[in-house]
This record gives C-alpha cells, structure tokens and sequence, in this order.
C-alpha cells in the first residue's frame, strides 16, 4: 500500500510538475505571439493632394517593413485635421505649415508639437480671365484665403511682385487691414481657402493653396500669373502630433520614411515640374 501510494504521490508531483512547465511554455507563447502579432496600426489625417498621395506611397512601399500599418484619413478642409488629432481620433496630421499650425495651436490652445518639413506646395495667382499679371487691370478683384496663416502667405507673394506694399506693423501675420499702398486699387474677397478655385470664375484672379490647385488640375509653376519660390521657403508642410506622442517609437518611425530618399525620388518624379517640391 505504502509503494502504491508512493507511486500515485510522484505520478501527482510529476503531473504538477509538467502542467506548471507547460503553463510557462504557454505563457512564453502568449509574449511571443504578442511580439510578433503583427504592425502598429498608425491613424494619420492628410489633404488629398499631395499628402494622402505621399502617405500612400509609403504604405504601398515602405511602411509594412517599418512595422506599421498605416491608416489614411483624408480631409478637404484645414480645421478638421487639427479637431480629429486633438480629440484622439488621430495618431498625427500631414497637411500644414508652420506659420498655419502656430496660429492654431495659439488660437485653439492645442498641445501640438511637430516633426521637420516634407514637402512645399509653392503658392501661387492663378486667373481664368487674364494671361499674365501686366494684363491684370485697375480695380481688379482678388479672391485670397480667410486663412490668417495663409493670407498672410498671400499678402506676402503680392508684395514681392510689387504689388501692394504692407505697413510694416511687426506682426507675424499680417492681414487685409495691414495693407499700406494699393496703387491699383484692387479689391480682396476672402473666402474659405477650398473655394478658391470654384471662385476663380468670380474674380480676376485667385492666389490659391497649392494643394488645391493641385487638386483643380493648376499647375503652381505652368499654370499661374507668378508663384513663390521654393528656395528658404518657410511653408513646408510636416507632420504634426499631439505633444504626448512625439517620441512614441512609430511615430518616429514614420517621420523617418517620409524623409526618406524613397519619398524625395517619389517627389520629384510625381511633380517633375517643382508642383511639389521636397524639403529635405
């Protein structure tokens, strides 16, 4: 009886024995399944053009390898980026500049921070009724963004092609009020910066955001009165994330594909006419 119940008392111990290492086998998968159970699922918001189009090529070509699978929600406005980014429907933004995300995050109290520039989309006038600006008569109607950040931008090509000359009254965003000498007397319409183009009809002429004229079919370089130059252009659109995140490893991670020599050629192979040019 003692060696039975010997018997039964190892089979019992080595039963124990056996489960517990197999339950730390299992627990060993669970980690491992964890490690390896696939890409970080990254949420980023863009305008169409070129944006979504930028971020779509590295989803398609780099993004996979990268670790991260890589959502795109595409926007046809400036502000909705920003409101889906600060309430956490977004991972990050790719649309706006400097100047346009300062003014948001000083106007909305966002807590925003930002990676370096990807891409400029040079500004530019654009007009359905004259051919070049030395056409463009007296009392000529201006359509130009209700956008300060952008208007601003607008402001500042008008009077680097001479013009209108603005008062010099040290703000960082000069507007409509701000304008000194209109020899011409030309009138500014504002409205929103995508209904520029509908407006384009409208008006003599429109300085338009370069991602809407993209959109229209405008080519910034070939198809407009005068257009900005891309050489120490402050307006570089980046990607912009919730101060939390910018050190978060994808998000890092991502930042360094889109500044990678993949997206500088995809770039300038997709706008080989400097529509859009790389800012690194």
């Amino acid at each position: 009886m003692r060696k039975n119940l010997s018997v039964v008392a190892l089979a019992t111990v080595t039963a124990l024995t056996l489960a517990a290492c197999g339950g730390s086998a299992d627990e060993g998968s669970d980690d491992t399944a964890s490690e390896a159970s696939g890409p970080v699922t990254l949420t980023v918001g863009a305008s169409p053009t070129p944006h979504a189009e930028v971020l779509e090529f590295v989803k398609d070509n780099l993004a996979e390898e990268a670790g991260i699978d890589l959502q795109i929600e595409v926007f046809d406005d400036y502000v909705l980026p920003n409101t889906a980014l600060a309430e956490g429907d977004l991972d990050a933004n790719y649309f706006q500049h400097l100047p346009y995300f300062t003014s948001q995050v000083e106007e909305q109290g966002y807590e925003f921070d930002h990676f370096e520039g990807v891409h400029i989309e040079p500004y530019a006038a654009y007009s359905n009724e004259w051919e070049t600006i030395e056409d463009v008569p007296d009392d000529a109607v201006f359509g130009i963004t209700n956008d300060p950040g952008n208007q601003a931008r607008a402001l500042d090509l008008l009077e680097k092609n001479g013009l209108i000359t603005l008062a010099d009254t040290g703000d960082a965003d000069p507007t409509l009020l701000d304008i000194e000498d209109n020899p011409m007397n030309f009138e500014f319409i504002e409205t929103a910066p995508e209904s520029l183009v509908r407006a384009l009809d409208d008006v003599d002429l429109a300085i338009i955001n370069g991602n809407y004229a993209l959109e229209a079919g405008l080519n910034p370089v070939t198809d407009s009165l005068f257009v900005e130059s891309g050489e120490d252009n402050p307006y570089a659109n980046f990607l912009a994330v919730r101060s939390e995140d910018k050190e978060r490893a994808e998000i890092v991670t991502l930042n360094g594909l889109l500044h990678s020599d993949e997206v500088r050629e995809f770039i300038e192979t997709q706008w080989p006419d400097g529509g859009v040019l790389p800012a690194f």
